[in-house]
């Protein structure tokens, strides 16, 4: 690699967005660790990164806010260098809940922090990476979901708005020099079923899969780092599910 490319790498302190930061900074990228609250799952991630001869920072921001987007990547130009890729994973669940029981203050919490957050990114690293703009070129990979719209509608409404988003800007900037994929994981093991009131909810479904298990950060992170990287350079607009077979 001639220059160190650079990674921003929204909610990266736990869970998927993590084993991306790992893998990233495995292959020689700087990476930027944003987190939106854990400051110690953040800052343990960056010593090991570190630890192994890594290199990256992190970044607090919400970035279902604009200007806290804007801080963002207005730092990582300072200290990393314009933004080579996007990784856009933050996102929300809440506790089970049907339609009927939900309240328009949850239905608009998931929506701002799983889809104004993705468009907001997206926004900052448009402005970055197209030769519209004098840049010269990138990648933005979104993280969708294979979907539970039985138990949580709203969060598989708003996947299907990145599914819509992801397609949208694909073709708005492909002649611009970005190429904007996505990845939709399905049960995969991670701390968010917590989130959901459910920790050990892979164990209850997992028998549905027809590969009869639950799935891996670390495997969502390698099919993630394959359509940032120049292996998948003449795919954009398209969609990597990883559901072991749902």
């Amino acid at each position: 690699m001639s220059k160190e490319k650079v990674a921003i790498i929204t909610g990266a302190g736990r869970g998927i967005g993590a084993a991306t930061a790992k893998l990233f900074a495995n292959k020689g990228y700087a990476v930027c660790i944003n987190y939106k609250s854990d400051e110690q799952s953040a800052t343990q991630l960056a010593m090991t990164i570190t630890a192994s001869g890594g290199q990256c920072i992190t970044v607090q921001a919400d970035v279902s806010y604009e200007k806290d987007v804007e801080r963002l990547f207005a730092t990582v130009d300072k200290t990393l260098g314009s933004v080579d890729i996007l990784v856009n994973n933050a996102g929300i669940l809440k506790k089970q809940s049907r339609v009927e029981d939900m309240t328009a203050e949850r239905i608009n919490s998931i929506l701002t922090n799983n889809v104004t957050s993705y468009f907001l990114c997206c926004k900052e690293a448009v402005k970055r990476m197209s030769t519209r703009y004098g840049g010269s070129g990138g990648v933005i990979v979104n993280v969708s979901s294979g979907g539970s719209p039985n138990e949580y509608i709203d969060y598989a409404a708003s996947k299907g708005a990145i599914d819509t988003l992801t397609k949208g800007l694909s073709l708005e900037v492909a002649a611009e020099g970005i190429r904007v994929n996505c990845v939709r994981p399905g049960l995969i093991y991670t701390y968010m079923h917590a989130d959901g009131g459910e920790p050990e909810r892979i164990e209850r479904l997992k028998n549905i899969i027809p590969m009869q298990r639950g799935g891996e950060p670390e495997e969502v992170a390698e099919a993630i780092y394959w359509l940032a990287s120049d292996k998948s350079s003449f795919s954009t607009g398209n969609f990597l599910d990883l559901a072991g077979g749902l």
